[in-house]
């Protein structure tokens, strides 16, 4: 290809693809994976088309039909595989193919292992943990649905929802659910919805199939289209033993479509149950609390103070009556005992006093300084002395005895 050419000086088209097969022929043999899809057999060649799963892109392959047939199980249209081939370039007719040297059919065993590997990446990234996930909205106002074309999970799906909630939306995206095309249909859709302001909810419904079928919903970049969706999805996948990836990143898993519609819309039925349920449950809880309330006005109104106030004051003026003639009672009462204590005691001191010892008869003698003569000794002549007798005191001055 590094031949010089010019206006003037232009090399033949022949010239030109020889030297674009000898370059191509250069590349070598190399391993491929895909899905076999438009699979034909004329004479002694087998054609077909060798398409990614992920991307929209796919290359033709070529291969003897003693090749094909030497694969067990043969390969059909659909089928996942391995090849490995050798490129080709057609000078005569300036086309670009693959020619296929072996083929290996992806078998069961290698794509659960293939799964279980995805799924272990996935869910060390986060991509499964329950703390992400969504909770649907309780009525939904427009479900978005993704399913087959004219597919009976649709009619369940439409169907189920409708009888439960007859007034609810749907926005159905019609793609391909299994197949080459599917993943990529699928994840359009998918985004699609998720960027339709009134939609609440995303509906992934399929009905049941072979793991070969269902190996779409298990990709990888459907799972992470599903993961980055701000809109809740729920995966309604095949049957109840049927777990693809994309069941363990939605939101929520149904086991079928019906299961996906009775999970997203609400039965208008149990309701309406529900709200009579509860509209009786508030009145007899208001009834109760009234006739509490009424019980305890009743109650209160048929005491004696409220019943008849007036007696209740009579009562009450009459056990101050009774009380205040009970306190004048006992200050009485305990006047003339103090009367009586008060005139003891005075009896008492009159009887004890000097001046009634006087009246009997006797006399005090003092020395005028006031200190009491007790005995006859202690005075001297020439002493003077004041008798005190009970109507008045004399002086006299003690003369020598004789």
């Amino acid at each position: 290809m590094s031949a010089k050419t010019s206006p003037e000086a232009p090399l033949p088209i022949r010239s030109v693809l020889q030297m674009v097969a000898q370059w191509i022929g250069k590349l070598g043999t190399v391993w491929v994976e895909g899905q076999i899809t438009e699979l034909t057999a004329r004479g002694g060649t087998v054609f077909l088309t060798l398409r990614d799963p992920v991307a929209n892109v796919s290359a033709r392959i070529t291969c003897a039909r003693g090749v094909y047939e030497a694969s067990v199980p043969r390969p059909v249209d659909g089928a996942r595989v391995v090849m490995h081939v050798k490129p080709d370039f057609w000078v005569n007719k300036g086309s670009f193919a693959f020619t296929a040297l072996e083929i290996r059919p992806v078998g069961i065993g290698e794509l659960l292992a293939r799964l279980e590997r995805l799924r272990q990446v996935l869910a060390g990234e986060g991509l499964f943990n329950v703390d992400r996930k969504r909770r649907l909205p309780f009525l939904p106002g427009t479900v978005g649905l993704i399913c087959g074309r004219d597919s009976a999970a649709e009619r369940d799906v439409l169907e189920n929802a409708r009888r439960r909630w007859p007034a609810v939306r749907f926005r159905v995206e019609q793609v391909a659910v299994q197949g080459s095309y599917a993943v990529g249909e699928v994840t359009e859709a998918l985004r699609r919805l998720d960027a339709d302001g009134e939609v609440d909810v995303i509906i992934v419904a399929r009905g049941g199939g072979s793991l070969e079928d269902l190996l779409p919903f298990s990709d990888e970049a459907l799972v992470r289209a599903v993961a980055a969706c701000r809109t809740p999805v729920v995966s309604a996948i095949g049957h109840e033993q049927d777990t693809p990836l994309l069941d363990l990143v939605a939101d929520v898993r149904a086991s079928t479509p019906t299961d996906a519609a009775k999970k997203v819309v609400p039965d208008v039925g149990e309701q309406l149950t529900l709200v009579r349920q509860l509209r009786d449950r508030g009145r007899r809880v208001l009834r109760g609390w009234v006739e509490r309330e009424l019980s305890w006005l009743e109650s209160v109104r048929s005491r004696p103070s409220l019943a008849d106030p007036v007696r209740e004051l009579d009562r009450r003026a009459e056990q101050i009556d009774a009380l205040r003639d009970r306190s004048r009672r006992c200050l009485d009462s305990s006047l003339d005992r103090s009367a009586d204590s008060l005139e003891h005691l005075r009896a008492r001191l009159v009887a004890l006093s000097p001046a009634a010892t006087l009246e009997r008869g006797y006399a005090i003698a003092q020395r005028p300084s006031g200190e009491v003569v007790r005995l006859a000794a202690d005075v001297k002549p020439g002493d003077e002395l004041t008798i005190r007798f009970s109507d008045d005191r004399i002086g006299v001055t003690v003369l020598p005895d004789e």
